[in-house]
């Protein structure tokens, strides 16, 4: 479970709503009472339920969610059911379904990717990145996890990850194995990963006994290669891909035998669409 504090949820309201609804008001709705469901139009795998819950229940609004995060649903499947004043409805409405069309968008692309890697690895890994849409993380990674990926890395201070850029900063940026050595040395509880740019620098990594190398943007019949000489090795060695990995190129990435895939992709995936409906009770 990722956790969503507070703070966030009232921001994720007032975004819209801190000085209440004004056409709401002019028609003196204030004081009666209605139900609003939320329905998924085109169903798939659905997230930020709870936090929709969650957004509802701070508007002093009962919900009854008939669904969860992860869940796979039918096209018009009502996610939340309602009950309030109708200005507080009114208040959470728009709110609320922007977080679940985004989540929504989010984990059902990330589904679509897992299933299509799981057609050629069953125990493959899709891995989902640090870059999300700025301010959105808590959102992004809940989505993501619902639907079926992992996270690569929640933040820089997580894991060794020795990037080119790294490498330029140093003295002798192409002395591999001297960088992994200062790094086992410096964070031993870590594995040592490192990225390679090409095949040239992946056999240095290779040699240099780094525990996983991320192959950056490199052709698939040298990752295939690679994956293949990384099965030669007496001390084991992963492979991992990164670089235009989405639902188009997928399934020719997952067909490499390499069986962690990393990417950014979910996080720009178009939104589910959610049907709004509010009625008096």
């Amino acid at each position: 479970m990722i956790y969503v504090p507070d703070a966030l949820i009232d921001q994720l309201l007032l975004d819209d709503i801190q000085y209440g609804d004004l056409t709401t008001r002019a028609l003196g709705l204030q004081s009666q009472m209605g139900v609003m469901t939320f329905a998924s139009k085109f169903g798939g795998c659905i997230s930020g339920v709870t936090i929709a819950r969650r957004m509802l229940e701070k508007l002093g609004i009962t919900c009854d969610c008939h669904f969860q995060d992860g869940q796979q649903v039918a096209p018009q499947s009502v996610l939340i059911r309602a009950i309030g004043p109708i200005e507080a409805l009114h208040q959470g409405w728009k709110a609320v379904q922007n977080v679940l069309e985004w989540c929504g968008g989010v984990s059902h692309y990330t589904q679509q990717m897992v299933n299509i890697l799981h057609q050629y690895q069953p125990d493959g890994q899709l891995a989902c990145t640090r870059k999300t849409i700025p301010h959105t993380k808590p959102l992004a990674l809940t989505a993501i996890l619902a639907g079926g990926a992992i996270i690569h890395r929640a933040g820089s201070a997580e894991s060794i990850l020795l990037f080119t850029n790294h490498r330029q900063c140093l003295e002798n940026p192409n002395d591999w194995v001297s960088h992994i050595k200062t790094l086992r040395q410096a964070a031993p509880e870590k594995m040592i990963i490192v990225e390679a740019d090409d095949y040239e620098q992946a056999i240095l990594a290779i040699n240099a006994q780094a525990d996983i190398i991320q192959l950056d943007k490199l052709p698939i019949e040298q990752i295939q290669r690679l994956q293949e000489l990384t099965k030669q090795q007496s001390r084991p060695c992963r492979l991992s891909i990164a670089g235009g990995i989405n639902l188009k190129t997928i399934e020719a990435f997952a067909q490499t035998g390499v069986p962690l895939l990393v990417t950014s992709a979910p996080y720009y995936a178009a939104p589910r669409d959610i049907k709004v409906h509010i009625f008096k009770q």
